[in-house]
């Protein structure tokens, strides 16, 4: 059984909610000079993730081919050529900005990151039931291999998971390996995620801004660039995880705040999505002439998606691609 070593929760950082107010978006927004020490984005000299990186989707409930199809794309997106200039911006110019951090670590030189789609395991039978709690999700988790790898668990919108809706959108986190886990006889620390699907439990507070939000400014939802409100939600959602998770991934890496309730790689960018952002407004974003599809990114086979700014460690500020 694995064991918990450190959870970093995604909370529903909802730029117009009532937890994260204005104050909350200046300070993801604007630069941080002449804030408290606390409030300074650091590297506490632990460990990123380097090296050649399996992510395995451990797909929990129920999804159709279609929306499975949207996840697994993404994640191939992240090794598609930065190059094509017809498909920028691009997710894997996106990620490319996750590099800053790693250069700012001194220590001996690693392998560079490079992130792969691995394993997908289906349990469409609820084998733990439909109402989750932590324990359950790193069991999940434990079902992908563990060495080199990201396991990311994704419930279906008929899942209830503890905090899912209330306080998170999903989570990311590490566990002790198995002794079984090969190399056997070897227990290390491997990192999982957590995604829901939040179309039918709260669209408004974790597939904003492609539903009406729950609180804040009430403007009209954004078309979502695969038609799909639930799965692109978790993509919005699994692309913050993973930023957070390569940069934090054990909880003494990259953050800013304190270590309890971190604010990470995207989620110190809280609803900016491109530039000239604020609150109830995810920002200039590029519109499918067709669909009329809100989007930022593209990706393999043709996919557009919607991804976070991320946190330039450089200028102490959010980075968008448009």
């Amino acid at each position: 059984m694995a064991s918990f070593i450190n959870s970093t929760t995604f909370s529903i950082l909802l730029q117009f909610s009532v937890v994260l107010s204005l104050i909350h978006f200046s300070l993801a927004t604007r630069q941080l000079e002449g804030q408290t020490e606390l409030y300074k984005f650091h590297y506490h000299n632990g460990p990123l993730l380097t090296g050649k990186i399996s992510i395995n989707l451990i797909w929990y409930g129920k999804f159709k081919p279609t929306q499975r199809a949207i996840i697994s794309d993404f994640i191939t997106s992240f090794s598609s050529s930065r190059k094509t200039s017809p498909n920028q911006p691009s997710v894997a110019t996106w990620w490319k900005s996750t590099d800053k951090y790693f250069s700012l670590v001194k220590s001996k030189k690693a392998s560079p990151l490079v992130l792969s789609l691995g394993q997908q395991i289906l349990d469409e039978s609820y084998s733990l039931g439909k109402s989750l709690k932590d324990k359950q999700i790193k069991q999940l988790a434990a079902k992908g291999d563990q060495k080199n790898a990201i396991n990311v668990v994704l419930t279906a919108s008929d899942v209830a998971v503890d905090g899912f809706c209330s306080s998170r959108c999903g989570t990311h986190g590490s566990s002790l390996s198995s002794k079984n886990a090969p190399p056997k006889g070897k227990i290390y620390k491997f990192a999982y995620i957590w995604v829901g699907n939040s179309e039918t439990q709260c669209p408004g507070q974790c597939a904003w801004p492609f539903h009406q939000p729950i609180y804040g400014p009430q403007g009209p939802a954004l078309v979502a660039p695969n038609n799909d409100v639930g799965s692109d939600g978790m993509v919005m959602n699994l692309a913050s995880l993973l930023a957070g998770t390569v940069t934090n991934p054990f909880g003494n890496g990259y953050y800013q705040g304190p270590a309890d309730v971190p604010l990470e790689a995207a989620s110190a960018c809280p609803g900016v999505y491109g530039s000239g952002a604020y609150p109830g407004y995810a920002g200039n974003l590029l519109v499918d002439p067709t669909t009329g599809a809100s989007y930022n990114a593209r990706g393999a086979n043709g996919r557009k998606f919607l991804l976070p700014a991320l946190f330039d460690p450089f200028t102490s500020s959010c980075s968008t691609l448009v």
